[in-house]
């Protein structure tokens, strides 16, 4: 109970401090000519951020870069090999493969379902249930997911899961799609006899792509909604009496209109594709050739402790975020040119 009081008044004299440091500041600009006062006002509040940003993650990010040039043990400069590693070893280049496969379908049949589901769900008798059911997902954490969809695709040695409850019930399928209810959908990369080659997705790294999608279309539905709704209806009108049907005027209104929050719908849930970690864990731990780079950076940095390939993992990850925020920004300040005009 002592060391609890202790950390309790060490937070609240920090806290403290630091409000009397920048109100002292703040005072001290009412001191400099008008001109200045407002830039040093800025400049404090803007302060403690900035440091606060530089330490916690532009010198971690320039760390991680360092020891990824490094060997496992941080002490031999080793150049580009640990990155050449990654693309040449084929358990770890299918764990990028994986991880771009996760961003594609991911994200695309998110933004699909989530659009759809805004679209027909819009003005609906029991709109507001509709969506609440699909947002609900969104509400689960991933691990928390990946133990749902358990019960889901669990199949032999575990018990027999919901879906292979299902394929059995089905007259004449066959057993290579589950029909005999014994199928380990986890673990199997093939389907109806098809296995793709060792350095492509299996047909169980789609299955855990599904939980994905079931996970964050609750989300996309609820954004996208928000942003039909705010579409002027008088361009609606104005559309429909210039001869377009619904369908048009969704397709050549209403889309074009709300063209920044897909985008950002999308760049979102592709970043989360990119970082796919809880749900690979909660459910196959990255065997069977379901890992991804952020699986595969844990188990490298944490479990088998080769801090050199881990970071250069890490560092992979950084890198294929930047081109997506890039082209978000891109598409978002045409958007709003698109929108003045």
């Amino acid at each position: 109970m002592g060391d609890l009081i202790t950390a309790l008044v060490i937070v609240a004299i920090g806290i403290g401090g630091l409000i009397a440091v920048l109100g002292g500041l703040y005072w001290l600009t009412r001191l400099f000519p008008t001109r200045w006062s407002e830039r040093a006002k800025i400049l404090i509040f803007l302060l403690p951020a900035s440091v606060l940003m530089i330490v916690g993650l532009v010198v971690p990010a320039i760390r991680t870069v360092y020891v990824s040039l490094l060997d496992n043990n941080s002490k031999k400069f080793l150049g580009l090999d640990n990155y050449h590693e990654i693309f040449t070893t084929a358990g770890t280049r299918l764990t990028v493969i994986n991880s771009l496969t996760w961003v594609l379908v991911g994200t695309t049949v998110t933004v699909i379902v989530g659009l759809a589901v805004a679209r027909f769900a819009d003005g609906m008798r029991g709109e507001k249930a509709a969506k609440s059911a699909i947002f609900i997902p969104g509400a689960v954490s991933l691990v928390g997911a990946g133990v749902i969809w358990r019960f889901v695709y669990d199949g032999p040695p575990f018990k027999v899961g919901l879906l292979n409850q299902v394929t059995k019930s089905l007259p004449g399928l066959p057993n290579s799609l589950g029909g005999d209810g014994l199928r380990s959908w986890f673990i199997e990369r093939g389907l109806a006899g098809i296995t793709p080659p060792s350095n492509a997705p299996g047909f169980n790294t789609f299955l855990l792509i599904v939980i994905f999608i079931w996970a964050s279309a609750g989300f996309a539905t609820v954004i996208f909604s928000a942003a039909i709704k705010g579409v002027p209806d008088s361009l609606i009108e104005a559309a429909k009496v210039d001869g377009a049907t619904n369908r048009q005027a969704f397709y050549k209104v209403t889309m074009p209109y709300i063209r920044a929050t897909i985008i950002t719908v999308a760049t979102t849930t592709t970043i989360a594709g990119l970082k796919a970690f809880d749900i690979i864990a909660a459910t196959t731990g990255g065997n069977f050739g379901t890992s991804t780079i952020a699986n595969q950076f844990f188990v490298t940095k944490f479990v088998q402790g080769r801090d050199g390939l881990g970071s250069a993992l890490a560092v992979v990850i950084f890198i294929l975020v930047i081109p997506v925020v890039v082209l978000n920004r891109r598409a978002q300040r045409r958007a709003e040119e698109l929108m003045a005009a």
